[in-house]
């Protein structure tokens, strides 16, 4: 029977992890527009831009570069494809990415081999980068994940989960968070929902399909969070 009262509900690994992703939610929030966040915003941008390079390479479409600008916009020059593939994979893939990394971080193991796919991804996208922005972001976070990495191999400081799981809360963020700065904030005509709103046939402007888009990232990480979690309650 389900366990409404939520009495005994979660064990201690439980209570931290739900404790940690609250913590870093509202750390996020309160230093979001401070230089603290500066990096870690950067490789969100980063990992909405590979959303769209991966989009493009699985409709059999051609890569040509990624750029991260300073100013924590990005882009990516991609030939062929299926552009309406194309253009909505970088705010569903901050969303996915998020996540994955947020159940990644539930286990040491899961974690490592998070850690060491984002180490070849960045390894890999260091040679396309377009800009030395990107450039120096890559080589900036493969130096940091290896040094977490060997701390948490040669010391007693067990800090790559949380750094994992701290990456992932911010993508998730910043997946809803980029559609509001897109097309609320400073409505920027030239975001991707804008451009799909122009190629898809639908009469639907850019915010409509921000709108579209932001509750189908809510729902997809709901669907793939509270999975996880579910047994809290049902159990």
């Amino acid at each position: 029977m389900p366990n409404w009262e939520l009495k005994n509900c979660c064990d201690h690994d439980q209570k931290v992890f739900l404790a940690c992703v609250a913590a870093f939610t509202v750390v996020i929030l309160v230093l979001w527009r401070t230089v603290l966040l500066t990096p870690f915003k950067f490789i969100t941008v980063f990992l909405h831009e590979a959303s769209h390079a991966i989009a493009c390479l699985l409709t059999c479409g051609k890569v040509e570069g990624i750029q991260v600008h300073a100013n924590e916009g990005g882009s990516t020059q991609t030939r062929g494809g299926i552009y309406w593939v194309i253009l909505p994979a970088g705010y569903l893939g901050s969303s996915f990415w998020g996540m994955a990394l947020i159940l990644a971080s539930t286990n040491i193991l899961t974690a490592r081999i998070a850690a060491g796919c984002f180490i070849a991804a960045l390894v890999i996208v260091l040679f396309v980068a377009k800009n030395w922005t990107l450039r120096g972001l890559c080589i900036g976070f493969i130096i940091f994940i290896v040094v977490i990495w060997l701390l948490q191999e040669k010391t007693e400081v067990r800090a790559l989960r949380y750094v994992i799981l701290f990456i992932g809360v911010m993508n998730s963020l910043f997946s809803v968070y980029d559609i509001y700065d897109d097309l609320i904030s400073r409505r920027v005509h030239s975001s991707d929902a804008e451009k799909f709103a122009e190629v898809c046939p639908c009469p639907c402007n850019g915010i409509g399909w921000g709108v579209i888009l932001g509750d189908d990232i809510i729902r997809v990480s709901l669907w793939i969070f509270v999975p996880w979690t579910g047994h809290i309650i049902m159990r």
